[in-house]
Order: structure tokens, then sequence, then C-alpha cells
């Protein structure tokens, strides 16, 4: 590599003109996926008499290398998001000097903790009490702004399946943003789901999502500064942003297809 991507931000024209030839390519490859992800964005909020600043994009940069996220810097992506620590802090730590708000995603194991709150502006998986009390005591060591936690909501226990899935029941709910909102160094910003496998909502996500709104308008009912609403991928932003999605997390209509690995 012959230039530095990941230092100061430079402008766009000397970015572009200190990429090498293959990440120009990617660049170019990047740009393109990404203005067809826009254009589905504007469309659903067209249809949906949204404003297009209603709904934030994530790139989910998960498997991608740091010079991807790097590169989508460039093309002016300020969000995007990582689901393993493991994978997301060397990559946060090359990218330090990019403007970038990085959002946690993945299931977050207690040991995790205070490696994800050096890099992380928000925490979508919040789904237990021991892990908001493991992120308190983090944050509060590491002396930094509070963080945004989101309470992840498990649709598909609403009707018994997906016991062993991430997230909580949306009978839980309320009784978790509580704790979040009365702990020290946290902020409950708003609720996160995925489109269920299982249960009547499977393979409906117009329907879950629409589930999920109802839950997110009980939450600010209780914490009106709790107003994000994280919900729909590649193959269902459309449904989430008709449902009031404020965030929607998109990697593979953006990076490519991952490897079965991934």
């Amino acid at each position: 590599m012959t230039n530095d991507i990941y230092g100061p931000f430079p402008g766009r024209a000397d970015f572009l003109a200190g990429l090498t030839e293959q990440q120009r390519d990617r660049y170019e490859q990047l740009g393109t996926n990404l203005e067809v992800v826009e254009r589905r964005i504007v469309a659903a909020c067209e249809a949906a008499g949204r404003p297009r600043e209603d709904v934030t994009l994530i790139v989910v940069t998960k498997t991608y290398p740091a010079e991807d996220t790097a590169l989508l810097a460039g093309l002016g992506v300020t969000d995007v998001a990582e689901n393993r620590d493991q994978d997301a802090a060397p990559k946060a730590e090359l990218c330090v000097q990019l403007p970038l708000t990085w959002h946690f995603v993945g299931q977050l194991q207690t040991n995790k903790v205070r490696s994800v709150v050096r890099y992380a502006d928000a925490v979508h998986s919040v789904d237990r009490p021991r892990l908001v009390e493991s992120l308190s005591a983090a944050v509060l060591r590491s002396e930094r702004a509070p963080l945004d936690c989101l309470v992840q909501v498990a649709l598909d226990k609403e009707s018994g399946e997906g016991e062993h899935r991430a997230g909580v029941a949306p009978a839980d709910v309320p009784a978790l943003a509580d704790k979040i909102a009365d702990t020290p160094g946290l902020r409950m910003a708003g609720v996160m789901t995925v489109a269920p496998l299982a249960g009547p909502l499977a393979d409906r996500p117009d329907l879950a999502f629409a589930r999920l709104a109802e839950i997110a308008s009980a939450v600010r009912a209780s914490h009106p500064a709790a107003t994000m609403v994280s919900a729909g991928m590649s193959g269902d932003l459309e449904q989430a942003v008709a449902a009031g999605a404020t965030h929607v997390r998109v990697g593979t209509a953006v990076l490519g297809v991952r490897s079965p690995l991934g």
C-alpha cells in the first residue's frame, strides 16, 4: 500500500488521488452499491411519507477488511457496524482517525465488554441485566461519554419460539429499558430487532417490524429520548422503513456476498 487511507481524513479529491489502482476499483464498486441502496432508501421513505433524513444507513462491515471501512468513509458513509469484538477492535483502532460512528450489533459476552466500550458509540444488542451492569462498569472505568444502548427484542419469543436466540421477549422490554435508563454511564437509546425465523411473524418482516414499532412507541412513552429503532437489513429494509425504522443495518447489498464462514 502506497498511501495511508486511515490517517486524518483529507478532502475527497486528495483521498481519491492517494488510492492505488486496486483500491480505486473497490472504491468504485462500493460506490455503485451504495448508490443502489441509497435509491432504495429514498424510494422507501417516499412511499412511507417520511423525509430521507429520518433514516440512518449503517453499513455492516463484518468479515470485510479495515481497508473497506476506510473506503466507505471516503464515500461519505458515517455509520458502520460490527458483530464480533475480535474483528471490530483492531479495525476500529486502525480507523480511529476517520469520521465514523461505530455500532456493535452482535451478541455480546460480558468478557468482551471492556474492549467494546473503547470504540463503540452504540450497542444494539443489550438483552440481559448482567450485560447492563457490565457495560456500566466498563464505561465508568474508562471515563468515556455515556454509551447508547438499545434493547434487542426477540419477537419470536412472544409466541414461545426462539428460546435460545439472543434478545428479550417483548414483555420483558420495559423492565430492561428501565434498568438501562437507571444505570450510570448508559443512555437508553431505543430498540433493535432482526426479522424472526420462527413463529407467526417468520417470513413476514412487514408484520414483525410493525410489532417492533408498537414496542418502540411504548418504550418512548417512558423514555422519550429512546428514539432509535434499529431494524431492516439488505433484504427487508423497505419494510423496516415503512414501519418507522430510524436505522437500517445493511451489509451484503453494499459490500457483497460474504463467504459461508463469515
